[in-house]
This record gives structure tokens, C-alpha cells and sequence, in this order.
């Protein structure tokens, strides 16, 4: 099915996959593998900003991400995942309206599904750190103004990281009276903090960031769903895991004395095989979708 030069419409899709019963989650990847990986398992992808900025710079996520780099690795994402709900972190939009609204229209324009654009200004922090500072409202909704004209069909996710309880609720409020597809309170401490900007922003769509060691309570999503959360994302399962696993294995390597673990068994199911057969996996995706002329 085509939409025009809109690639399948996917802002319409995830819109259509938030607007469905239950929650959805989006799973954060940060590399051609971890996504290799998360669309094995799940239909979304969520572009973290955090995941990328370790994977790709080696540094922490305080604003080092440089908006080609971004826009580079979404557009191989939808190369190999046709398919699949990508939603993406583009931060404060890069400091700038102007390179915003650029940035929107180049990741549409490639088959991103949607971003998520914050309030923070620089020096700018991980949504559950502490130190986040914000834009004054209104200059934040003028930037989100131009980012919402920019686009055709890309969903935009309108996100504060508010502190303050009661600019909390003012900004959700503010927020979710805009042209925005949904809206982010990052770092959200609780269930009854979950409620109240349920309240708040009415019928607009709610996300909430799941991120190990955050701010935010670990919920299940049926939970979330009882709470009202059309869509989770979930920045870094994919990066944490591979931390641990990476650790243990090269801390296994050392005291094995560089001997490799068996194939079979000694917690070392991947092989050379198993790893080709997922990347192979990518290409039958492409070879589908040029086959059907998409």
C-alpha cells in the first residue's frame, strides 16, 4: 500500500498503533544489531538519544548528538526495517527552530514514524537526571509550533521535563492543548503523578519512558494501560543488557585464559551461525519490499 511519497504513511501507522486498545511499547535501540534484535521481538523502535549518543560517541547524553549522524542511522533503520514503527529522539531539536524543523522534514522524508521533542535547554541532561533545566513555555511552543507546520504525516510527541509540580501540570496542560500527536512528562515519579497528568491533558494520547534506574516506577503494561499510557518507550534495555552480557563475557574470556566457551551450553548459545541467520533476516526484509515495488 502507498501514500503518495509519505513511505506507507507511517505517521498515520503509529498513530493508528497508539490509537489501538492497550499500551504500546516501543523498544529503544541503538545499533543496526540491538534493532536487528528488538524487531525479532516487537513491531516499534524507539531511537534513543541515550543509546545512541553511548553507542555512537561513547559519551554520555548531554546534548554531543550532531543531527546528520541521527538523521544517518534512521534512514538505515528504515532501510532494513520497512515495516516497523520508528520513533525518534531529536532532543531540543538541536538548539535551533530553524534546524528543527529541518531535521523534521528530513527524517519524514526518509520513514521515520515520529519524534519526540523536548523542552530542556542547554546545558541539556537525560530525562531522569537531575540539573534539567527548561525553555519559558511559550518559547518552547513557538519551536513546537514550526516543528507541527513542518510536517506532513510524522507523529510529533510534544515532551517537558518539568521538576516543579505545579509546572508540571501547567506545561502537560499547555502541551496537550497544541496540534501535538501526544505528549511526554519525562521522569515521571509516580503512579498518582501518572493520574494527575492524565487529568490534565484530557483526551490526547500519553507517553511514558520506561529506563532502568530512572526516576519513573517499573510498570507492567497492562498497569500502564489501567493508568491511562497509550504508548511506553523503553530507552535502554537493549544497551544494558549488552553491557552486562559483554562484561560477563570478556570477564569469562579472562579467567578462561582466552579459551572461547562451547558452542553449546557454558551460557553461550550465539555462534557464528545464529548471528548470520538474524543479519540475513535484514536483507529478506528489502529483497520483500522492493519485490512488492514499496
Amino acid at each position: 500500500m502507498r501514500h503518495g511519497n509519505l513511505h506507507d504513511g507511517y505517521g498515520q501507522r503509529l498513530r493508528e498503533r497508539i490509537a489501538a486498545p492497550g499500551t504500546a511499547p516501543l523498544i529503544g535501540v541503538y545499533d543496526m544489531y540491538s534493532a536487528s534484535i528488538a524487531a525479532e521481538h516487537y513491531d516499534g523502535m524507539f531511537v534513543s538519544g541515550f543509546g545512541f549518543a553511548a553507542s555512537y560517541y561513547g559519551l554520555p547524553d548531554i546534548g554531543f548528538i550532531a543531527w546528520p549522524d541521527m538523521v544517518a542511522f534512521v534512514e538505515r533503520l528504515r532501510g532494513a526495517f520497512p515495516q516497523h514503527h520508528l520513533l525518534v529522539d531529536i532532543d531540543d531539536g538541536y538548539v535551533d527552530p530553524e534546524v528543527a524543523c529541518h531535521v523534521v522534514r528530513r527524517l519524514e522524508r526518509i520513514g521515520a514514524s515520529g519524534v519526540i521533542l523536548e523542552d530542556q535547554k542547554r546545558p541539556r541532561r537525560c530525562g531522569h537526571a537531575d540539573g534539567k533545566q527548561v525553555l519559558p513555555l511559550d518559547e518552547y511552543l513557538e519551536k513546537l509550533d514550526q516543528v507541527l507546520a513542518a510536517r506532513t504525516d510524522l507523529v510529533v510527541v510534544a515532551r517537558t521535563d518539568a521538576t516543579e509540580e505545579a509546572d508540571i501540570l501547567r506545561r502537560a496542560e499547555a502541551l496537550a492543548a497544541t496540534e501535538a500527536d501526544v505528549v511526554l512528562v519525562d521522569g515521571v515519579r509516580s503512579e498518582e503523578w501518572i493520574r494527575k497528568i492524565r487529568r490534565v491533558v484530557g483526551d490526547k494520547p500519553l507517553l511514558f519512558n520506561q529506563i532502568a534506574g530512572g526516576k519513573s516506577p517499573r510498570l507492567s503494561l497492562s498497569e500502564l494501560g489501567t493508568l491511562g499510557v497509550d504508548v511506553a518507550i523503553y530507552s535502554t534495555p537493549c544497551l544494558f543488557a549488552a553491557h552486562q552480557a559483554m562484561d560477563e563475557a570478556l570477564a569469562g574470556l579472562k579467567v578462561a585464559d582466552g579459551r572461547l566457551p562451547a558452542e553449546a551450553g557454558d551460557h553461550q548459545p550465539i555462534g557464528v551461525r545464529e548471528s548470520t541467520e538474524l543479519l540475513e533476516r535484514n536483507i529478506a526484509r528489502v529483497r520483500t519490499r522492493e519485490e512488492v515495488g514499496v
